[in-house]
């Protein structure tokens, strides 16, 4: 089960997954990596590319070609996940905003609440889900660019937490994915995860969520 608010250590800094967690994009995603891998060649199927989403592009492409007994040779990696994100820009030209988004955020806002995004994406391919959101200003960003290892390493969150000024311990990290609590857990955050996106509770309650919510609009702060 997953823990009640009260018992979680209020959040000094909130930082949050992007796709399936702020924006309607895991669909996209999944079409997307389903895609590239029928023009590669390689085997893959629905339900094995739902649950890797949110894990690092390249590792997500080296983990679908291994399971169908295909080492990828240098680079090959690098090119299956630009390819992806090229097909997942076309596929993601109208994105909605998850339920309780613009609500959670103007809060985190007028009570002087840190926050900031934090994604295994390319820079690239964020612009179009960002601007869904309607902020009045652009947001604290950190993605897939800015670091060597994405989720689930702990590497996206903890830069995110140095540039708000503010030590892991005391943010909330908020995703959709097993990679996000994983992150979350490896950088000494409190995860919270939300079933928006391509996992159940207890998929996000395994990967060691301390508390689970059905949509935004449950999350207190």
């Amino acid at each position: 089960m997953s823990e009640p608010l009260a018992a979680v250590a209020r959040a000094g800094a909130v930082i949050f997954d992007l796709d399936g967690t702020l924006v309607d994009t895991v669909e996209a995603r999944i079409t997307a990596w389903l895609a590239v891998f029928a023009e590669e060649g390689i085997p893959a199927v629905r339900a094995q590319v739902s649950r890797l989403i949110g894990l690092d592009g390249k590792r997500l492409a080296h983990e679908v070609a291994q399971a169908a007994g295909i080492a990828l040779e240098p680079g090959r990696d690098e090119a299956i996940d630009a390819r992806c994100g090229a097909i997942f820009q076309d596929l993601n030209q109208h994105p909605r905003p998850l339920p309780g988004v613009g609500q959670l955020l103007n809060r985190l806002t007028e009570r002087r609440v840190p926050w900031a995004i934090a994604t295994s994406s390319r820079r690239e391919q964020i612009g179009t889900s960002v601007d869904a959101l309607g902020l009045a200003g652009p947001p604290l960003i950190i993605d897939g660019t800015h670091v060597e290892h994405a989720k689930p390493a702990p590497d996206l969150l903890l830069r995110a937490a140095k540039e708000l000024h503010t030590t892991p311990t005391d943010c909330w990290y908020v995703g959709d994915s097993t990679w996000d609590m994983l992150s979350a857990s490896a950088a000494g955050m409190i995860p919270v995860g939300v079933t928006t996106g391509a996992v159940d509770e207890s998929a996000l309650l395994g990967a060691g969520a301390r508390r689970v919510v059905s949509s935004l609009v449950e999350l207190e702060l």
